[in-house]
């Protein structure tokens, strides 16, 4: 693990603590269910399905599409200017970044077969958050019982592993963006590329979950 990286999880760790896992959990479910303007993940999928012509695969990428292009702009905008030097800027993004990705993943579910309301699902869509490699890591480790598709069918819920994975996905969410913030702010000495960095930054990790997602949600009704 490189050097930023480790810094960054190791702030995030200290942060985690104000930033309450209930907050990115709350954040998830009005994801989830929709909240305001953002429609419900259901009915997200099922636009992009319609405009795939039932297509799962391309209705699935379509969704990646649109919630990258989503996250360049959430993430270009809440670092501009004097806002990538406020304390508070930090769980602004957490909870921007978290919406979308939650939504992101939610939809490509649905899609493929899963029931959002199941709270197992909605777990396993927390897990898919976290990343490949963070997955990875927390399965050798023992921390995780699997992964993501074992989570969404597993025979019974089990609330002490819901506690465990919003704890992990608060942690790595508030790591992420505290090492994006570090970035930012050393690019900001160039008018204007602190927001494209940090755009791109939120763009590019959506991509990378919607990929994931893919890879770890395979269509059960195939």
């Amino acid at each position: 693990m490189a050097v930023g990286k480790k810094a960054a999880t190791v702030a995030g760790a200290q942060l985690a603590p104000k930033v309450a896992w209930n907050f990115v959990k709350s954040a998830v479910d009005k994801a989830i269910d929709g909240v305001g303007p953002l429609r419900s993940a259901a009915e997200s999928a099922t636009t992009h399905m319609v405009d795939a012509n039932g297509d799962v695969a391309k209705a699935a990428q379509r969704m990646i599409r649109s919630h990258v292009a989503i996250a360049g702009v959430q993430g270009f905008v809440t670092n501009l200017g004097g806002l990538a030097t406020l304390p508070v800027t930090v769980p602004a993004n957490v909870a921007g970044v978290a919406l979308l990705q939650a939504h992101l993943v939610a939809g490509i579910a649905h899609l493929r077969g899963y029931e959002l309301d199941d709270p197992k699902v909605r777990n396993a869509i927390c897990v898919v958050m976290l990343g490949e490699d963070k997955v990875d890591e927390l399965v050798k480790r023992h921390k995780l019982p699997s992964r993501p598709l074992a989570i969404a069918t597993a025979p019974a819920y089990d609330p002490e592993l819901d506690r465990m994975i919003a704890g992990e996905l608060t942690g790595e969410l508030v790591a992420r963006t505290v090492g994006r913030r570090a970035v930012t702010l050393m690019a900001r000495k160039i008018p204007g590329v602190g927001g494209v960095v940090a755009g791109g930054t939120d763009a590019y990790s959506t991509y990378q979950i919607g990929q994931y997602a893919i890879q770890e949600l395979p269509d059960r009704r195939l």
